[in-house]
């Protein structure tokens, strides 16, 4: 549940950072559409055999899969969406990938599978209203995999092994109602079924399929024992934990006493949840953790090496391994940093080379970019409060306009690297700050339990903690101080300017939540078995109604008088279109003009690019009108009225 659901920096560390920004020179107004372009080629990943890659590229304005020889640049298209960008894939064998789509953002995802030269061609998962998800995709089966889908019941996922060339399938695994997960072992078998009755989660086991699934451990849902893959032999389990510790830790535990037997990596100041494995050479590589960026502990000096060579290739760029061939002699490699997407290469190391293929986004020019800063600060209770200060490139750090950015979640965190928005908002001149408030994940158990029922209250404090600090320092204008966010980050929004009407000067709210009784009507059905964990997280209806009052802006939109602008996808299925339409009608009651924007063939969040352009361009103008910053284009009533404004019916 937690992964379902995300006083001072030291001066002389903001002080130098503005500096070097300052020493820049100012940088030029970048047109907006070229942050949120769709890359021309991206989401590469290699075959098995490491012969053919794969990667999306645009056709029709939709991303697309495409193929190409290792070895060549003559690529073929195989997959012919128009509605919408194809929403992930996977290698099923050499010549066969199969891939998921939504409708019009509703997360139902569908799966279909194509040949790598287009040839046969086949919606594995034809059924409407049922989202299919992938469990194991059968490394030593080139036929077939392990799905789970909500068919028989929306709440629950029952398992099936499909054939990925006829769409045959069969229901492998019964969910009797209260699984809410499902781990294999090396052989694809499942043996770790995960539980919940709403609030205590068990782990069951078997010792071979033909064997009843048994209970071996339960625990409240505030403390995570999470079930990462088997060891080699299929004996023990390698698990992320925290049983009696604050931070998340790697052991391995056996599921024939129930017992942990060896730690296998922990960090004190945050979680560890990713182990690094070789299936090939069955050894367990090393770890993956981030602090304010990103770290790797390596057991093994083979995958070491590896690492050390992809940071000597790629100076001063974070260099992450995303796909190898089977053999793991054929690696591909992604590079970025806070400023660049960066680009895809190609490490042959039989053949000791390294080569460029691509870069996802040449048209930004990383020099433009501006640096993103770690900062901290401490909120008024005295909580450390992480986050990152990005600063425009080229202006004194001092009465700058600002935009605040809680990120959406809330159990989720923000992390290092480039953001569109975030360049986009420090291009046009607004500091950005981010911060990883209460709650936020990663942190350990202590920091993420702290937030419950705190809607609205100390998660808030948080932000305007942050904000609070930005204007001490002298960083920002008071007077000029505007805060986006989307999801939870939508909530803030309305929050803040609901509850601390004299802080904010304006608010974007994307997809947010307005009013918590009607967000818990509407939640998915797959999400009701998390209800009541969600009643101790946010608040109970029926017991904590003044408390859930108190925290929904809805209920206190007469203390809202700054200018908002409210976007919505009208098929998101986590956020209600409800959620937008109630607080934008109560604030015309009101006789408030909201700019509302809507998209009919969107969801939770906008995928499609014309939608993207529409969204950040309106919002572009609507900073600038009220918070001073530099605007692209100057706002007028027809571009409104081109771009679905005030069209929430």
């Amino acid at each position: 549940m937690k992964r379902m659901m995300a006083i001072l920096i030291l001066s002389s560390l903001v002080l130098a950072g503005c500096a070097s920004e300052s020493s820049r020179g100012p940088a030029p107004l970048i047109p907006m559409k070229d942050f949120f372009r769709n890359s021309e080629q991206t989401g590469f990943d290699l075959s098995p055999d490491g012969e053919h890659l794969a990667f999306l590229s645009p056709w029709e304005n939709r991303q697309n899969i495409h193929i190409r020889p290792l070895n060549s640049d003559d690529a073929i298209r195989i997959t012919e969406s128009t509605a919408r960008d194809i929403g992930g894939y996977l290698w099923a064998n050499n010549e066969r990938i199969v891939y998921i789509q939504d409708t019009g953002g509703d997360e139902n995802w569908h799966l279909f599978a194509v040949n790598i030269d287009g040839s046969n061609f086949i919606e594995l998962t034809p059924f409407e209203g049922v989202r299919a998800q992938f469990v194991d995709n059968l490394r030593d089966n080139d036929d077939e995999m392990l799905i789970s889908m909500n068919r028989r019941n929306p709440q629950i996922f029952d398992v099936y092994r499909i054939n990925i060339n006829t769409g045959d399938m069969e229901m492998i695994a019964v969910n009797p109602g209260n699984i809410m997960g499902w781990v294999t072992d090396n052989a694809g078998k499942i043996r770790i079924a995960t539980t919940t009755d709403g609030v205590n989660n068990s782990i069951l086991y078997r010792k071979t399929e033909d064997d009843p699934f048994e209970v071996l451990i339960t625990t409240n849902f505030r403390e995570s024992f999470t079930p990462l893959f088997f060891t080699f032999d299929d004996k023990l389990l390698y698990v992320a934990s925290n049983l009696d510790r604050d931070k998340e830790a790697i052991y391995t535990w056996d599921p024939e006493t129930a017992e942990f037997k060896d730690l296998v990596f922990e960090h004190n100041e945050v979680d560890v949840t990713n182990l690094m494995r070789s299936r090939e050479r069955k050894v367990i590589t090393g770890v993956a953790y981030t602090t304010a960026k990103r770290h790797y502990h390596f057991f093994d000096d083979d995958r070491e090496d590896v690492q050390k060579r992809l940071e000597q290739e790629l100076p001063g760029l974070e260099a992450r391994l995303v796909s190898t061939s089977r053999d793991e002699r054929k690696m591909l490699v992604r590079s970025f940093s806070d400023k660049t997407l960066g680009g895809y290469y190609y490490f042959d190391r039989d053949a000791d080379t390294f080569t460029h293929i691509v870069d996802v986004s040449p048209w930004l020019n990383a020099e433009n970019m501006a640096d993103v800063k770690p900062i901290q600060y401490q909120a008024r209770d005295g909580l450390t409060i992480h986050g990152y200060l990005t600063l425009p490139v080229g202006v004194e750090a001092k009465n700058l306009p600002v935009v605040v950015n809680p990120h959406g979640g809330p159990w989720a965190r923000d992390f290092w690297g480039f953001n569109p928005e975030i360049q986009l908002l420090a291009n046009r001149g607004y500091a950005v700050l981010q911060m990883n408030f209460r709650g936020s994940t990663g942190y350990g158990k202590e920091f993420w339990a702290c937030s419950f029922k705190q809607w609205g209250k100390t998660m808030q404090d948080d932000i305007s903690d942050g904000t609070q600090w930005l204007i001490d320092q002298g960083i920002a204008d008071p007077e000029r101080i505007g805060i986006y966010g989307g999801s939870y980050g939508g909530y803030a929004v309305l929050a803040g300017l609901a509850f601390t009407p004299d802080l904010f000067a304006c608010g974007v709210d994307y997809v947010g939540v307005s009013n918590l009784f009607t967000f818990m009507e509407s939640i998915p059905p797959y999400w009701k078995p998390f209800l009541e964990m969600i009643h101790v997280m946010v608040g109970n209806p029926e017991t904590d109604d003044e408390l859930m009052r108190a925290a929904s802006p809805f209920f206190h939109v007469d203390k809202i008088t700054a200018p908002l602008f409210v976007a919505q996808g009208a098929n998101d299925p986590r956020v209600a279109k409800a959620e937008s339409d109630q607080i934008v009608e109560a604030l015309k009651a009101r006789g408030i003009d909201v700019p509302y924007m809507v998209k009919g063939n969107e969801g939770h969040g906008f995928a499609n690019e014309e939608n993207r352009w529409d969204f950040y361009g309106e919002m572009e103008r609507f900073l600038g009108k009220h918070l001073g910053g530099a605007v692209e284009e100057p706002v007028t009533s027809d571009a409104q009225n081109d771009q679905g404004l005030n069209d929430g019916k």
